[in-house]
């Protein structure tokens, strides 16, 4: 399971550098790469309907059951893990997760993002009910983004145009500030890859750190929602 989620954050990487500048010659493998919201509002133009839904739900829903995988097989401890890995995100994470024990449902539907899959899997959610709501909530949201790009047509176009009229400054820049990212997550000792290949001991730290004793949604019958 790890593996895959490496090989997803490696393909993160190149649709943010090398097909970010050429979304609009290489649309549906740009999205299949890096199905990020500005990725897909940017591609949309360039794809019929179907080619734009079939892979961009493909492409969000891979990472979703992985994650609730984590949170099924870990528990609290993944969810410790997840908190101490993003501590930038970490006020926002424990406020998702106090939303999550009052509205877990609507919350997978409307916002099936990592740790809320996380939370899910945490708290004991079906399977098939974490499916049906994941695979709503994501159509819902690529429905969305088209409605979005095609109201704000105009100024997007704008945007696409420079990029692909600037291509090589913009994939440089593109290159520049990924491997900054990677390269100042590295030097605080962190990293995607670095964390998902040591999950199992991370996971374990980040258990024997969290001495809070703050409450945490693991109880499936107080969820609401259902």
């Amino acid at each position: 399971m790890i593996g895959p989620l490496i090989l997803l954050v490696v393909a993160g990487y190149v649709g943010d550098t090398v097909l970010f500048a050429y979304h609009d010659e290489h649309p549906l493998i740009f999205i299949a790469m890096n199905a990020r919201n500005r990725n897909l509002v940017l591609a949309s133009p360039y794809l019929d309907v179907v080619s734009y839904y079939v892979v961009g739900t493909l492409r969000l829903l891979l990472s979703d059951p992985l994650f609730f995988l984590l949170g099924i097989w870990y528990g609290d401890a993944a969810v410790s893990w997840m908190e101490k890995k993003s501590p930038t995100y970490g006020g926002l994470l424990r406020s998702a997760e106090g939303w999550f024990s009052k509205a877990a449902y609507p919350l997978i539907a409307l916002a099936p993002n990592n740790f809320i899959c996380l939370f899910a899997g945490a708290a004991g959610i079906s399977v098939p009910v974490f499916l049906v709501l994941n695979i709503s909530g994501t159509l819902a949201r690529l429905w969305l983004l088209r409605w979005f790009g095609d109201i704000f047509s105009t100024p997007l176009h704008s945007v696409s145009t420079f990029i692909t009229s600037h291509r090589i400054p913009v994939l440089a820049i593109s290159i520049v500030l990924v491997g900054f990212t990677i390269w100042s997550e590295r030097r605080r000792g962190g990293g995607e890859i670095s964390e998902l290949a040591h999950i199992d001991e991370e996971i374990s730290r980040a258990s024997q750190a969290d001495e809070t004793g703050r409450p945490r949604a693991d109880d499936s019958s107080d969820l609401g929602g259902g």
